[in-house]
This record gives structure tokens, sequence and C-alpha cells, in this order.
């Protein structure tokens, strides 16, 4: 069986430093780390000297008068803290050159202006950037269903105009 070896400790370490046990050490007596301290030796208590103008019965100049406690008004609400910058939702960005480009330059100049305002400290500010992303990215999903709706309608209207087209001739 392996023990780990044993290494002296350092006596200049003051966490491994050990008193003699059944020693009492007074208030205000300060001991270096290196000292060794044997049983039955007596340590000098040490006196701070008190400097007057900090005593416990000290006088306020004349003239100066203290007021009772101020009365203040209710506490300002605050909303609740937000850990970080508004989500970016570039997604949203993307898909508005996919479906309308128009609506994309206005998309992404918002995306672009959500970080640096927030960095300024208008959280306000970056938060309906990225808002106002999302919803630009929104619209351009919305125009771009009702343009393939449309189309699709067109599309079936033409295709049913030429079917009823070709069934009024005749072939002899």
């Amino acid at each position: 069986m392996m023990t780990e070896p044993q290494y002296p400790t350092d006596p200049q370490d003051p966490k491994e430093q050990q008193y003699p046990s059944g020693q009492q050490y007074s208030a205000g007596q300060q001991y270096s780390a290196g000292q060794e301290y044997s049983a039955g030796q007596e340590y000098p208590g040490q006196q701070y000297p008190t400097d007057p103008q900090y005593s416990a019965g000290q006088q306020y100049p004349a003239g100066q008068q203290y007021s009772a406690a101020q009365q203040y008004g209710a506490a300002p609400t605050y909303a609740a803290p937000q850990y970080g910058p508004p989500k970016s939702n570039a997604g949203w960005a993307v898909a508005s050159i996919l479906f309308f480009w128009p609506i994309a330059f206005a998309a992404f100049n918002h995306l672009h202006d959500i970080y640096p305002k927030w960095a300024m400290g208008d959280h306000q500010g970056a938060q309906y950037a990225s808002e106002r992303v999302k919803k630009l990215g929104q619209i351009s999903l919305l125009i771009a269903v009702i343009c393939w709706v449309l189309f699709i309608a067109f599309y079936v209207i033409f295709l049913v105009a030429i079917v009823s087209s070709v069934d009024s001739y005749t072939y002899n």
C-alpha cells in the first residue's frame, strides 16, 4: 500500500500557523505570521492613539443644525431589469429578402440599430428596433402570401377560361 508523502509546512504561511492550545489573546494585539509563541509567554498589549477629532463625544461646529429624518416621496417604480440586449430577429430580416425584398431595406436598417442603441443605453430604442425588424419580416411574409394566393387564383381563372373556350369549338 502506497501512502502520499508528507511535506513540511511553511512556517511563514499564516493559514498553517498553529498557536499553542489553551492560550487566550486579547483584542487589539497583533501577531506576525512568522512568530512562534510558547506557553507562559506574556504578550504586550498594544494601545492605539486616539485622535481627538474623532472621539465619541464629538461636538459639531456652532451654527450648524441637524434636523430629524427628512421626508421623501414614494420611491420611483422601474420596469423589470433586462439582462441582455433584445433578440435581433435577424431571421425575419432574411425572410423579408426572400418574400418581398423592398421591405428588406428597412428591416436590415433597424436590425443594424439594435446593438448600437443597446450599447449607448437606449434600451427602449433597441427594443423598438427589434420589434420593428420582426414586424417588417411578418409584413413581407404576408405580402408574399397574398401575392401567391392572387397568382394561383388568376392562374385557376385563366385555366378555367381556356378549358371552357375549348369545349365550344367542334372539330370536323
